[in-house]
């Protein structure tokens, strides 16, 4: 029986740790490449020395070759405090990265997947979002490197599907919360834990009645897997995937309080430029293709969140 190969780019991230863990559960030979711009080898624990994973320290800009069957590419700073510290390098990952990626795919005749993001949305004039929304984004603002970046990486898939039929998944992903957050990832659901656990006053950006809808990564994962091994060989997505439960930032920031025990106040400082007033996923594509939808509530996702920062220690920074 021929051997299944997967490439996980970003393996070191948040969401590419739990995605390989995954993946080596269900027998896959897992290589997880990542240039650990954002991603971290702790994530990583307990994984180095199992069978059948590999890890290679690459920055995807550059050529890679390897024989695999699949590439789940998560490669890109994911956080507005971590792209806009480096918003070229961003851009080239979401292009020329991209790009290396899909001609890996092509070579290999191997099915890619997209890790996109719901910031191709921008600042959405249309709720929820649906696939067929094309989208608010101001393309010479602070989060153009991701937002734009992200599009662009989305044409680049088409136009290769188009051009060379190679295989394409793309997932458009919705706020995601878990266990591997780095805590200074600037990311609302770690700010406001890491501020509650420290006995801080959690910080709000603008009136706190912007919205989001937060889905938990095992149910992201449980997605992403699903789409990539949907059977339909013409079916590419895009698809949303998230959790349409919405509640306003504020909301959360009270939870978090709740949850923690914390006697944190909340402040509130300037929105910044761009970031979106709303933000809700429709999810009825994915559910109608692929069957899925999340299964874990809030309180229960936040839970398991706020014991995996406490396990850490509040106070510590990577």
């Amino acid at each position: 029986m021929k051997e299944k190969r997967v490439l996980v780019t970003g393996g070191a991230g948040f969401i590419g740790s739990h995605l390989c863990r995954r993946l080596l559960e269900m027998d896959w030979h897992v290589i997880c490449a990542d240039n650990l711009c954002s991603g971290d080898m702790k994530n990583l624990s307990g994984l180095m020395d199992k069978p059948g994973f590999a890890f290679c320290h690459h920055d995807i800009t550059l050529p890679f070759e390897v024989n695999v069957d699949q590439i789940y590419n998560l490669a890109c700073p994911a956080s507005p405090k971590q792209y806009q510290q480096a918003p070229i390098d961003t851009m080239k990952t979401c292009t020329i990265g991209v790009w290396n990626m899909l001609e890996l795919a092509r070579k290999n005749n191997a099915r890619i997947l997209q890790a996109s993001t719901s910031e191709v949305y921008g600042d959405p004039l249309l709720h929820p979002q649906t696939e067929d929304y094309n989208g608010n984004v101001n393309p010479i603002g602070p989060r153009a490197c991701y937002d734009e970046g992200k599009r662009a990486a989305e044409a680049l898939f088409f136009d290769f599907y188009r051009q060379y039929k190679t295989k394409i998944r793309v997932a458009r992903i919705f706020n995601t919360y878990g266990p591997h957050m780095r805590p200074d990832d600037g990311r609302v659901v770690s700010n406001f834990i890491v501020q509650a656990l420290r006995g801080e006053d959690i910080t709000i950006y603008g009136d706190g009645a912007q919205t989001r809808s937060f889905c938990y990564v095992d149910d992201l994962i449980d997605g992403l897997i699903a789409l990539m091994n949907y059977g339909d060989p013409s079916f590419t997505g895009p698809v949303n995937l998230g959790n349409p439960c919405e509640l306003t930032v504020k909301e959360l920031a009270l939870k978090i309080i709740s949850l923690t025990g914390a006697l944190s106040r909340l402040v509130y400082e300037a929105l910044p430029a761009d970031d979106p007033v709303k933000r809700k996923p429709s999810i009825a594509l994915a559910t109608r293709a692929l069957g899925w939808q999340p299964k874990i509530n809030i309180d229960e996702g936040l839970h398991e969140t706020i014991r995996y920062f406490q396990v850490q220690g509040a106070n510590h920074e990577t």
